[in-house]
Formats: C-alpha cells, structure tokens, sequence
C-alpha cells in the first residue's frame, strides 16, 4: 500500500506564552523539542495507521529565535519510509499577522511504527510523485547511510 506525503500532512500552531520563554527571553528549546515530536508522533500515525515513537532526531537547526506573543507554525510530512521507520520533516515558522512566515527551525525524525505489543510495524510506502520529493527522499537516504556509518564507527550506540 502507498500514501502520498499529503495524506498526513499536519499543521500545528501555538502561541509563545510566558511559561514557554527561557531565561534569555526566547522560545526555549526544549519546548519547542516538545512541538516538534509532538507533530512528529501525528504525522507518524497519520501515515502508518498505528502508534508511533521516536527513534531519532537528526538535523535540527535553530535557524532564528522565537519571543513572547509570536505565532509559531509547525508543518511536518512524511518525506521517507523504510520497512517500520518513517522520516519526518518538520518546519518551524514564525508567523506575522500579515500572514507571513518566516523560517526558525527545520528538523528530521525517524519514527517507528509499533503494533499493539510495542513491537515494530510495517508501514505503507510513501508515494514519491514531483521532483521536489525525490529529492527530500535522495537527502533522507544519505542520512540515513551517514547514521548507519556513524554506528559501526562507534559514535552512535
């Protein structure tokens, strides 16, 4: 079975509030962390029908900071699948009220899908259909041999 990548599309927005500030007055990093899997875990489940848990975090960037009353908009997709793994890709915007957006965080997760006894699940492939995609699927390949090479290295346990 295929999905395509806009079948668990999924658009998250907040507010930074007063509790979601660090000492330096900017969206802390942990909570924005926090989203982010959060988006992760529901594209995860959109796509694959069944739970879901971070297996990985990978490149993620904090491009811009956040502060008090801003909007933040988080948009994640599907952009690979292995057998049981999906990778995530999630970008973080701060949104003026002009409707404009502006780039703050980009980060990619691998998500396992997991059946009813926690144990790992086969996930629908991911139907790669523009050239934009292809591409997201290429890069998501070469992180993947990087984390593989990282591992016999040593570097990942």
């Amino acid at each position: 079975m295929e999905k395509s990548a806009e079948h668990s599309l999924t658009e998250q927005v907040h507010i930074v509030m007063s509790e979601d500030i660090n000492g330096a007055g900017r969206l802390f990093g942990g909570r924005l962390v926090e989203w982010l899997d959060e988006v992760a875990g529901i594209v995860g489940l959109r796509h694959s029908g069944h739970n879901v848990t971070t297996a990985a975090i990978e490149n993620l960037q904090f491009k811009e900071g956040a502060y008090i009353g801003e909007i933040i908009v988080l948009i994640g997709r599907v952009v690979y699948t292995g057998r049981t793994s999906m990778e995530v890709r999630i970008d973080t915007y701060r949104e003026e009220l002009t409707g404009m957006r502006y780039p703050i965080n980009r980060a990619y997760f691998t998500m396992v899908a997991l059946d009813s006894k926690d144990r790992p699940v086969e996930v629908p492939t991911l139907k790669v259909t523009t050239e934009a995609e292809r591409a997201e699927w290429e890069y998501a390949i070469a992180r993947r041999e990087s984390r593989k090479k990282r591992k016999e290295e040593g570097f990942i346990v």
